[in-house]
């Protein structure tokens, strides 16, 4: 037969063959078929060409095939209103593309946010540092995670911003009366969220005190059974001098414990706004 000869032919391939290639076909181009003309949509969304499909990638769903037709079976009515192989696919696919959706960009940045950390002693504040975010030295691999080294801003003008004070928390046996607040406003005071308010002695390792808050609240209207899984921190490089405490450094940042690993910037941003935002 020669290629005018089949060019010349109107009539469009019997819906048996086209189910025939079809079972041969993936899942995109079933779909993109299907498109054709109503013929081909019909021949297409068979049962027994999904069937093997949505068994093998979502044989969860695929059961639900089975259950509902058991149950239109109990029904005195004669509504069919079974659930095709095609449609639980499809289903299956929109949860996938879902859960791989990458998380949106955080609201706020990190200049639109001002970190508040004070430390007190008893009743009073050795150490009050109130800085932008953007003007904080972030981990080199984007995990929220800052130092601040106290010395260069206690050299500073008293009086400015940025003043650590005396940075004096007295002797070693004496950190239990130690008070931790770090705070997180947004930008305008439009919002401020207290990320930790921690009181006591915390874990003495090499030279750094330490402090975890409690569990963080988890982001949104959620139950009182909802968790967050996250924790901040907080670690005070000290130095000794003249036999008292002088905090040196100060290290903070948000991680999970389900992991004990650091958010990256976003994730926290992203975290924070809940409370800021609201």
């Amino acid at each position: 037969m020669s290629i005018v000869s089949l060019s010349s032919q109107k009539q469009p391939p019997p819906w048996q063959v086209v189910v025939l290639v079809a079972t041969h076909l993936d899942p995109k181009t079933l779909a993109i078929s299907s498109c054709v003309c109503k013929s081909w949509l019909i021949s297409m969304s068979l049962d027994q060409i999904w069937q093997p499909l949505c068994c093998s990638h979502y044989p969860s769903l695929s059961t639900l095939h089975n259950f509902n037709n058991n149950n239109n079976n109990n029904n005195d009515d004669d509504d069919d209103s079974s659930v095709s192989y095609r449609r639980l696919f499809a289903l299956g696919q929109r949860a996938s593309n879902r859960r791989w959706k990458p998380p949106s960009k955080p609201c706020i940045s990190l200049k639109n946010v001002i970190f508040a950390l004070n430390i007190y002693k008893n009743s009073t504040c050795v150490v009050s540092l109130v800085k932008h975010g953007n003007q904080l030295s972030f981990d080199k691999k984007g995990v929220f995670r800052f130092d601040i080294d106290v010395e260069q801003y206690r050299r500073r003008i008293p009086g400015s911003v940025t003043n650590i004070k005396n940075g004096d928390l007295g002797s070693f046996d004496t950190l239990g009366d130690v008070r931790i607040m770090w705070d997180v406003i947004l930008e305008g005071y439009k919002g401020v969220f207290n990320v930790m308010n921690c009181k006591g002695k915390g874990r003495f390792v090499l030279g750094l005190e330490g402090w975890f808050s409690e569990e963080l609240p988890p982001p949104g209207c959620c139950s009182i059974e909802t968790v967050s899984g996250l924790v901040a921190d907080l670690w005070l490089g000290l130095k000794l001098e003249d036999g008292k405490a002088m905090v040196e450094k100060i290290s903070a940042g948000i991680l999970s414990i389900v992991s004990w690993r650091y958010l990256f910037v976003e994730d926290a941003l992203r975290y924070l706004q809940h409370f800021l935002s609201s």
